[in-house]
């Protein structure tokens, strides 16, 4: 496996942890607070609550003032592993892009697992997938030109939500951006990858996180792809995607195999491979340049797919 990308040398030094049940435990205590809405004049910020399958579904949205028109907008999934996490972790980015790009960003909070399996997420998505859709005039949305997103198992949230929406038949995203997403069970029960520069998320996580969701151990033969979107054998008919991955993502052959699996049914897929990248390099170096050409090479994927 390749070595650690020259501005990602820092990564070799992450501890292996394991997001066990203390470690989720003291995560969540932290997502539990309350957190203030950021005061701007250049952007509108509200938290708004909708009807979910299992009671209400919280979302922030952020939208330009500036705009002046029905714009794009993109549906936004946070990451945790399905475990923890909430929208406001992607703060500074779902700022960035409504702003760089003149876009309503939407970020959903979904319900997590142990508490909550498969498929509690995809079905408080697809219920925000539909209050965007319901109120896009309100909102200043143009309801043609909606992409789906989401980063780690909200990029594989966001890929069984452009699954789901397509088989339902009511709702298709204009695209689709994972960043790298967590798409396949499978790779908990692989023991051929060379893991030993993977950090961050870790094979021990990644059996534990598809564990909690599956509701049983993964790589079972009747998964679900409203779970695990690579479960999926005819991918065609879905919006045209971008996938960025690092290298030494443990999620990184899944990624690649997917992107392939859609261009080989027809479906336009950009793949954005880092060299030497772990799982959540960007956000953990965020200032580096290798991380800011990464979001960089989303908002122009963005900027492709919903300004045409």
């Amino acid at each position: 496996m390749n070595d650690f990308h020259p501005e990602l040398r820092l990564g070799r030094f992450i501890p292996r942890l394991t997001l066990g049940p203390v470690l989720t435990r003291l995560a969540r205590l932290g997502e539990n607070r309350p957190r203030r809405i950021p005061k701007r004049t250049d952007l509108r910020i509200e938290d708004v609550s909708f009807d979910g399958p299992n009671g209400p579904v919280t979302a922030r949205v952020y939208r330009p003032t500036a705009l002046t028109a029905p714009a794009p907008a993109l549906y936004w999934m946070h990451g945790g592993g399905f475990l923890i996490g909430r929208p406001e972790q992607d703060e500074a980015s779902s700022i960035a892009f409504a702003l760089e790009l003149g876009i309503v960003v939407v970020a959903v909070r979904y319900r997590l697992a142990p508490e909550h399996p498969a498929p509690a997420a995809v079905e408080d998505a697809y219920a925000g997938l539909a209050w965007l859709d319901a109120h896009a005039k309100h909102l200043g949305v143009d309801s043609n030109r909606v992409a789906v997103g989401g980063m780690s198992a909200g990029g594989g949230l966001a890929a069984t939500l452009a699954i789901y929406a397509h088989d339902r038949g009511d709702l298709r995203p204009a695209f689709q951006l994972l960043v790298y997403p967590m798409l396949d069970d499978r790779t908990a029960t692989r023991t051929d990858l060379d893991t030993r520069n993977v950090r961050v998320w870790t094979p021990e996580s990644n059996v534990r996180g598809w564990t909690a969701y599956l509701g049983r151990a993964p790589g079972g033969l009747d998964v679900s792809p409203y779970a695990a979107a690579a479960r999926r054998e005819d991918l065609r008919g879905l919006p045209p995607a971008w996938i960025g991955v690092g290298t030494l993502d443990l999620f990184h052959e899944e990624d690649l195999a997917y992107a392939k699996r859609l261009e080989a049914c027809g479906v336009a897929c950009e793949l954005h491979e880092v060299p030497g990248a772990f799982h959540g390099f960007d956000v953990l170096f965020r200032k580096t340049a290798v991380a800011r050409a990464f979001w960089r090479a989303q908002a122009d994927a963005l900027r492709r797919a919903l300004f045409v």
